[in-house]
């Protein structure tokens, strides 16, 4: 299997959703822990315990696509492309969220897998948090 898919129902306005998933001084709360920062197309995560990664955004279509590349799996063996779209749905927002190419990862067919599990869970706590966060916060 070469990608995560998840989607999740978010009780808040489109446009605030956005705001939420792009913009550093929020990204940096719910995904990264330890802040964040952009300068162009690259958006620096940083978490305590991981330290620091390079998101490339590759697609910025407001307020529906936002999407980047990342090689925050193992140094040197490529990225992965992350890929949110946002849709209205009532009074929320339905955000989908598709990373794909752990198949064209420069590594083993095992070590794919590894690297594609991690981030199946990590994508499940992080939306969690997105969640959480998108009721606390006031954009």
């Amino acid at each position: 299997m070469d990608s995560i898919e998840r989607s999740i129902l978010i009780d808040a306005p489109v446009e605030r959703v956005w705001t939420i998933v792009t913009e550093p001084e929020h990204l940096g709360t719910w995904f990264g822990d330890a802040g964040a920062s952009r300068s162009g197309d690259i958006i620096t995560m940083a978490w305590k315990e991981h330290g620091e990664a390079e998101l490339r955004v590759v697609r910025e279509d407001a307020p529906r696509v936002f999407a980047f590349r990342w090689d925050a799996n193992d140094a040197g063996v490529g990225d992965t492309l992350v890929e949110f779209t946002f849709t209205p749905e009532g009074s929320g927002t339905r955000l989908q969220v598709v990373e794909s190419g752990f198949s064209r990862l420069n590594t083993s067919a095992q070590r794919q897998q590894e690297l594609r599990d991690g981030n199946t869970r990590g994508w499940a706590h992080e939306l969690g948090d997105l969640e959480r966060y998108a009721q606390s916060v006031n954009v």
